[in-house]
């Protein structure tokens, strides 16, 4: 796996190409270049709290002190007179620290009678002020090239007053499914024709990935066929997915078109499910051959396509989120191959995280990924699992 993993990584770049984007229109684009703040966030002292503003000379070091209330600062209305000693003035959340002062008393703090308010020795000069740029400074790159936008990330854009930003395009990604038993949703099934399930889930995951999709439907198990559509699909792609024919049946024609029109540079990874995986290129789009059977293809599409996808896109390269849990299920495993088992992470009585499996782990049982919420990765020499034991979790994270 590692070894595969390392080949796709040295054979992909970031795809050229740019646009501008307005921001609202931006969200989960690739950033194309850093992003650079043009104002200080906040732009001017302000108070983080409603209450009363002074000087903090005036504090006193001991016993009480009064001061005298000579106005209020609003948000949007600052207080505009400069604040002597002995004085003080009214203020809210988020209003102009006025000048003269430094310090923000709470107003359960103090006691106040008429325009005058009585402290104690509790507090400290420049308490509950946020300074001028305390959160993004002038010039701060505020988002480096290569982030995915967040809705946080649009509304740190508005806030610095950005109204659009530069982006790389978007990945074009074609694919097709292989096989004369695969029908579409609704139609009549005859004997030996089951439905294609893997296009409706290789479309679900690479519409969460924010990439322009081509979807060429179902290629018949014919050379002639399978042919052409990997030259259509290279004329207008940028990355190709098939699901089905990698294997080495008689029937399977994906690999060995392959070898005749493009290159191949691996077939077969040491991992169940998910064995037969094939990575290339036809022409100057990449390919990925991914297995037929339903949970192969969806375990080898996250842990190879995603992250191929993502450089491709020119997304900034994350880690998986892996750590290790108690499993309170026993696993059977046989050594030699690395294993990506389905379990659902949850919290037991006391509190604390476990997993458990889903069940049966067939290749075929697509419903062991519905009920999963995490894989359980299984190294290849281990020799299977007795229940109590620690095992490696990878939670399934929608970015």
């Amino acid at each position: 796996v590692e070894e595969a993993l390392q080949h796709i990584k040295q054979d992909l770049q970031s795809t050229s190409g740019e646009e501008q984007q307005a921001i609202r229109s931006a969200l989960g684009r690739i950033l194309a270049e850093d992003v650079l703040s043009q104002i200080n966030v906040p732009p001017y002292n302000n108070s983080a709290m409603d209450g009363y503003v002074m000087r903090g000379a005036d504090l006193p070091t001991e016993g009480k002190a009064q001061i005298t209330i000579i106005g209020t600062s609003y948000a949007g209305q600052p207080y505009t007179e400069t604040i002597q000693a002995g004085q003080c003035a009214r203020i809210f959340t988020g209003a102009v620290i006025p000048a003269g002062t430094d310090t923000v008393i709470m107003q359960e703090h103090v006691e106040k009678q008429g325009d005058t308010i009585t402290i104690w020795a509790e507090h400290k000069k420049g308490q509950h002020v946020r300074p001028v740029g305390e959160d993004i400074a002038i010039g701060q790159i505020v988002l480096r090239a290569g982030k995915q936008l967040s809705p946080a990330d649009i509304g740190l854009l508005a806030s610095l007053g950005v109204p659009e930003v530069k982006v790389k395009r978007r990945l074009r990604v074609a694919f097709f499914t292989t096989g004369d038993e695969l029908r579409a949703v609704g139609e009549v099934l005859q004997p030996g024709q089951i439905y294609d399930s893997n296009r409706y889930t290789l479309y679900g995951m690479l519409t969460r990935l924010g990439v322009d999709i081509i979807d060429m439907g179902v290629v018949g198990d014919n050379p002639e066929d399978i042919e052409n559509a990997f030259l259509s699909a290279a004329s207008c792609s940028d990355a190709i997915i098939t699901s089905g024919g990698v294997s080495v049946g008689d029937a399977d024609y994906v690999t060995d078109t392959l070898r005749r029109i493009g290159e191949v540079n691996f077939w077969k990874v040491a991992m169940k499910p998910g064995k037969p995986l094939t990575f290339g290129k036809v022409q100057a789009a990449v390919f990925f051959g991914l297995p037929g059977n339903p949970v192969s293809a969806m375990v080898t599409f996250y842990q190879f396509v995603q992250p191929a996808l993502r450089r491709m896109m020119g997304k900034n390269a994350v880690a998986p989120v892996r750590f290790t849990v108690p499993c309170i299920s026993t696993l059977k495993k046989s050594p030699g191959r690395m294993e990506f088992q389905r379990g659902i992470l949850e919290n037991n009585e006391q509190g604390h995280l476990v997993v458990r499996s889903t069940g049966k782990q067939g290749s075929g049982i697509l419903s062991s990924m519905s009920q999963a919420n995490c894989f359980i990765i299984l190294p290849v020499e281990c020799g299977g699992v007795a229940a109590g034991n620690e095992v490696l979790v990878e939670p399934f994270v929608n970015e």
